[in-house]
């Protein structure tokens, strides 16, 4: 009985043991051994569809076919374009030439002279001129010579004229004579006043000099001033010439004799020709009988 129930209790125990055995967590079981990952395999080149291309050259820019010439601008298109200036500075203005000078020696008794006067200042206007006049003497260039006696009063009528418009020159200078060989000249050409003392203080008036130069005109106080003058005029033409004379690029000539004064293109034309004529060394006259007498008609 004892060993039966010893059996029992240990068959029990047994029971209980394997009951327990059996509600015991399984035993884990051993996790397989992780497979080594596989490792990872190269990865493929990239294909030359899946690679990124190498940046080609950019190519290069197509050269734009050159603009067409424009055709040639025509003469009148030439001279309707508008020129542009050279830069932003606006270019000043060329200097205009300088005037050549032509110096004029004149007697105010002389009509020929006078016209002769007109036209130069007539010349101004249309060519680079500037006249500036000088005083010769009639009666100086013939004090000594056979003339008649209708000529020698009028020689010696002459000299008031050209001592007064020397001390003018002299006392006021080279303007105011200009200005007073054209008031006096006026007086005596043109309106046909008398040539005397009262003419002579008009034109003094007429300036706006002193009426009391006049008295110079009845004295020979001054005398070697007015031949001096008168000389340096006729030393490039010679004595057997009259007035008007004219110095102009270093010649010399007389003349011209002209009725009645030419104006205007007219007056310039004339100019260059006597210009032309005295540049060459060998020449010197050319005349033609005088048919009328001087003209003042404007």
């Amino acid at each position: 009985m004892a060993k039966g129930k010893a059996d029992k209790r240990s068959g029990k125990r047994s029971a209980k043991k394997a009951t327990k055995k059996s509600d015991q967590k399984p035993a884990k079981t051993a996790k397989p051994a992780k497979s080594a990952k596989p490792a990872k395999s190269a990865k493929p080149a990239k294909s030359a569809m899946s690679a990124k291309p190498a940046k080609s050259a950019k190519p290069a820019k197509s050269v734009k076919p050159a603009k067409p010439a424009k055709p040639a601008k025509s003469a009148k298109a030439k001279a309707a374009a508008v020129v542009e200036p050279a830069s932003a500075v606006e270019q000043e203005p060329a200097a205009p030439p300088e005037p050549t000078v032509v110096d004029f020696w004149f007697d105010p008794a002389c009509p020929w002279a006078w016209l002769t006067s007109r036209w130069m200042l007539e010349v101004e206007n249309v060519r680079p001129v500037k006249t500036v006049f000088h005083v010769m003497s009639l009666s100086v260039l013939n004090h000594d010579r056979d003339v008649s006696e209708g000529y020698r009063q009028f020689l010696n009528g002459a000299w008031a004229a050209v001592r007064v418009a020397l001390a003018v020159e002299r006392d006021y200078g080279q303007e105011q004579l200009a200005a007073f060989y054209t008031a006096l000249g006026t007086r005596y050409h043109p309106r046909g006043e008398p040539r005397n003392r009262e003419t002579i203080e008009h034109a003094l008036t007429d300036i706006g000099v002193p009426t009391s130069l006049a008295e110079l005109g009845e004295t020979g106080d001054w005398d070697d001033d007015l031949r001096a003058s008168h000389q340096r005029g006729m030393a490039a033409v010679g004595d057997d010439v009259g007035t008007p004379v004219l110095h102009v690029g270093g010649s010399a000539i007389f003349g011209p004799v002209i009725t009645p004064c030419p104006t205007g293109e007219e007056a310039g034309r004339l100019y260059d020709a006597v210009v032309t004529l005295t540049e060459f060394r060998g020449f010197y006259e050319l005349k033609r009988t005088r048919t009328e007498g001087p003209s003042f008609a404007s």
